[in-house]
């Protein structure tokens, strides 16, 4: 396997960064979680696109062009001859010394790696997942935009802990307020009288791509979509829910805190969105 490190393909062995680099003493830096499927990067650009304002916000500036990080991305791809699967795509602040200051790293560095993955066993793609709630609320919106891909996942962390230690795959996020906002690694979807409802960026959701592709999925299907404010009474008394992201794809959710969704089964709006979906991803991006 290779990987890309600062303009070089390097054996997965010799991928190694330095010990000062300040995305690994601080979590400075931000990333981008990329699919690809049959050799075509599903929206590279609009990936590409949310790298450059998450690093713009964080004041992270980037000496590359968003055609050099793109040829980054499809050089890593072409060298692991990986035709479905997982790209990684990371900047780090770079090298710098042990304070916060992060004028002490003159550098950035520019990290990709593609390989496979399987984030969720098959049969919950069938039968749906059983989600809880957990302790842990997502962060203020006013302290760190949810908007920024940051390498300080700490939040979504301590929740993924205490969703397994409840003996769950994955789990919702409240904000301060009690509102839903978003799950450990997915963004949240219901159908309620027919329409899909999901958090807004407001609420502490991260404005995924592949959520914003089940907006434009939606309108193909002529199925009324909104932001909405959802509670966790809205969650358990859904006619559907299902969950999206780049690695989990679209997955259905059939209980929440022990209460059944729906009939308990995956829906049929849901259904019509996955099939879309699987449609989309290997026509809309950049082929390799």
């Amino acid at each position: 396997m290779k990987v890309f490190i600062d303009g070089q393909l390097v054996d997965k062995a010799d991928a190694k960064i330095s010990v000062f680099d300040h995305g690994l003493l601080y979590g400075d830096g931000i990333f981008e979680g990329i699919r690809i499927y049959d050799n075509n990067i599903f929206r590279l650009d609009e990936h590409l696109e949310r790298f450059e304002f998450s690093a713009k916000a964080l004041m992270l500036e980037l000496p590359w062009t968003r055609q050099e990080i793109s040829d980054a991305v499809c050089d890593t791809c072409r060298a692991n001859g990986l035709e479905n699967g997982y790209i990684r795509l990371i900047a780090t602040r770079g090298e710098g010394d042990l304070g916060l200051s992060p004028w002490s790293c003159p550098k950035p560095s520019l990290i990709v790696i593609a390989d496979t993955i399987a984030l969720y066993p098959p049969e919950h793609y069938e039968k749906g997942l059983k989600i809880v709630t957990v302790p842990t609320r997502r962060m203020n919106p006013a302290a760190l935009s949810p908007a920024i891909k940051s390498l300080n996942y700490l939040n979504n962390i301590m929740a993924k802990m205490e969703a397994r230690q409840a003996g769950a795959l994955e789990a919702i996020m409240l904000n301060d307020h009690g509102l839903v906002a978003e799950c450990t690694g997915d963004n949240i979807f219901v159908v309620q009288k027919g329409a899909i409802l999901t958090p807004s960026a407001q609420q502490g959701a991260l404005k995924g791509i592949t959520r914003d592709s089940i907006f434009d999925i939606a309108k193909d299907l002529n199925v009324a979509i909104s932001e909405h404010e959802l509670t966790r009474y809205d969650i358990w008394n859904a006619e559907e829910c299902f969950l999206t992201g780049t690695g989990a794809e679209v997955i259905p959710v059939v209980a929440l805190d022990g209460r059944q969704i729906g009939n308990g089964t995956p829906g049929p709006i849901f259904k019509r969105v996955l099939t879309a979906f699987h449609r989309r991803v290997r026509r809309e991006g950049t082929r390799l």
